[in-house]
């Protein structure tokens, strides 16, 4: 099981090197990590268990981010309550929006317009608060391989987009904070999508 203490942090060398892609058929460790990638996503997000384990929450994990260099990721994004005109809560019918493991995911094609995240991007290997707007594309098309070998292609826009792309950034290298204008953290380009 994936805790805190397997996931590095700022400055630690798999963080800034570009992954190698995986090979198939996949190996069983490497379907194993990809299992446990989601299940530290799913324990993050669950109330309990991330007390229990001390947890940051989480929707994406790459394995840059557990020190190994091998094009893995895992999404897990939760589909958010809907309210009715009283105010009472709904519960959604599919619990996720998006869960995915992917194997060498990679961005095929995506869209002119940017998006960013209302209130910024945080990452699970980054212990602080890194201000300003993460701009991203605002739709992508990305490619990836599922642990049963299968080529995939799916589109995304709005969150699953930024989220992914987050991901994708990790396994190249890339940290969230690359793309925040320093000298203009907050500034909103025209026609960028404010993502909330």
């Amino acid at each position: 099981m994936i805790d805190m203490d397997d996931i590095v942090r700022e400055g630690f060398f798999t963080l800034r090197e570009v992954a190698s892609d995986a090979t198939f058929p996949l190996s069983d460790e490497d379907i194993i990590l990809g299992e446990k990638m989601l299940q530290f996503l799913h324990h993050s997000q669950d109330p309990v268990m991330s007390e229990k384990l001390g947890l940051r929450g989480g929707v994406g994990l790459a394995a840059n981010q557990l020190g190994l260099l091998k094009k893995v990721i895992a999404v897990l994004i939760p589909n958010e309550s809907e309210f009715d005109e009283e105010g009472n809560e709904i519960a959604p019918k599919e619990a996720y929006k998006m869960r995915e493991i992917m194997y060498n995911a990679k961005v095929i094609s995506h869209s002119v317009q940017d998006a960013a995240v209302e209130g910024g991007e945080g990452c699970l290997s980054v212990d602080h608060e890194v201000p300003g707007y993460v701009v991203r594309h605002a739709r992508v098309t990305v490619e990836y391989v599922n642990k049963d070998g299968e080529k995939k292609k799916i589109r995304l826009k709005d969150f699953p987009a930024i989220c992914v792309q987050h991901e994708i950034d990790h396994t190249n290298g890339i940290m969230f904070y690359d793309h925040i204008n320093m000298n203009d953290p907050w500034e909103i380009k025209d026609g960028m999508l404010v993502v909330k």
